[in-house]
């Protein structure tokens, strides 16, 4: 869709006549956020606006707490697109740096909402807070809407099995491997996805070649070695997936997603790959030696093989 546009940056903004918008992390774009999505994407349509959502790298969680954040979900590449697939027209990345942080709860109202989205329609939760003071809540923001012509309205509260769906909620299944839980909370089954780069070349000299999925982030909201799906473009196989920091060669300091294809011989560097991950095998660990690793390895492409088939 032409009109889609992404903007990374309060000084890439661009005023515009009006808008319709929503503010949050939206990490996962789980069934919670489409619902919110869906009111922002209606009333953006009922008053012939485009809608917008405001997000930040960092997330703010992540710039307080640094590598003791939870895992990601998802990166920003990944919710972006989900975003523009749930119907929405613009999204905005703001950086959560020093000086963004240091705007107050007016500041950011004026200079983001109002100046840069000519804001007419926000769709906020009635807990969010902002701004350096932390004084920007939902009534300070119903108040600014009186003075600059904006509404502002709740979002609707999404539940499965009367709990809310959050991102945590989704972090928690997926740390349990609940990976159809998972998927029923986020609308659709959990992948991760990703450049397809240059590893140690460990598992050619294993007889296993893998691909590198590189995950560019600091956690992962999974650990182990998966039974899982991976496609590139519309082609897909079966296979066996590590997730981790690989122990036994020396280990890394950041999560690595290595993905063995069955069945694939050729060279996927510098494709794009989604991979579904459907069943947890075990967890990741460290062995004495690399024939220990590599008979494990040959284990585990039979469990994922007989998981395969037994679903057949």
């Amino acid at each position: 869709m032409p009109h889609q546009h992404f903007t990374r940056g309060l000084h890439n903004l661009r005023p515009v006549a009006g808008s319709v918008v929503t503010i949050g992390s939206f990490d996962g774009v789980h069934r919670g956020h489409q619902a919110i999505l869906r009111q922002v994407t209606g009333k953006a349509k009922e008053l012939g606006l485009p809608s917008t959502v405001i997000v930040f790298e960092p997330q703010p969680h992540e710039y307080f707490s640094g590598d003791k954040a939870p895992a990601r979900l998802m990166r920003m590449r990944e919710k972006a697109l989900a975003l523009f697939a749930a119907g929405i027209d613009h999204v905005v990345c703001l950086q959560f740096n020093a000086s963004l942080r240091q705007l107050s709860a007016a500041e950011f109202i004026k200079h983001v909402l109002v100046d840069g989205l000519g804001v007419k329609y926000l769709v906020i939760g009635d807990d969010f807070r902002f701004g350096c003071d932390r004084s920007g809540d939902y009534q300070a923001l119903q108040s600014a809407g009186e003075q600059y012509g904006f509404e502002v309205t709740d979002t609707h509260t999404f539940e499965i099995d009367s709990e809310r769906v959050s991102s945590t909620r989704v972090r928690a299944e997926l740390e349990q491997a609940d990976f159809a839980k998972a998927a029923e909370l986020l609308g659709k089954p959990y992948v991760i996805s990703g450049r397809v780069g240059f590893g140690q070349q460990l598992g050619r000299t294993l007889g296993v070649p893998t691909a590198n999925v590189q995950l560019r982030r600091y956690r992962s909201p999974l650990n182990g070695v998966f039974a899982v799906n991976a496609c590139v473009g519309d082609q897909c196989w079966q296979g066996v997936a590590n997730v981790g920091v690989r122990p036994t060669v020396g280990g890394a300091t950041k999560p690595i997603l290595e993905v063995h294809l069955f069945d694939y011989a050729g060279d996927l560097y510098g494709s794009n790959m989604v991979v579904e991950f459907v069943h947890k095998l075990r967890d990741e660990q460290k062995f004495d030696s690399i024939d220990l690793l590599k008979a494990q390895i040959y284990r585990d492409m039979d469990d994922a093989r007989e998981y395969f088939s037994a679903r057949v």
